[in-house]
């Protein structure tokens, strides 16, 4: 709340990080599409981020994460990981 009114200039990474995610949750969207989300968040933010994404697909949402951040992969709830190499998927 103490950043609520600063411009985009004087958000760090990870503030603009956490506004783009709260930006694309405000209009209970069905699919959420993520491109690494993880990427600007120190890790307290990134877990934060990881129970937000848990209890968003226990509600029925679906979810596409895009990342180089190997932390999705050990996770119970992902049902399906695509790994994909020099432009071919593997």
């Amino acid at each position: 709340i103490h950043k609520a009114k600063s411009t985009a200039k004087e958000l760090s990474g990870g503030e603009k990080q956490r506004c783009a995610i709260a930006r694309a949750l405000v209009n209970n969207p069905k699919v959420i599409l993520c491109d690494e989300p993880t990427a600007n968040l120190d890790k307290s933010n990134a877990l934060a981020f990881i129970e937000v994404i848990k209890k968003l697909k226990q509600e029925g949402y679906t979810i596409l994460i895009a990342t180089h951040d190997t932390i999705f992969e050990r996770l119970h709830e992902v049902d399906k990981v695509i790994h994909i190499e020099n432009g071919e998927v593997l």
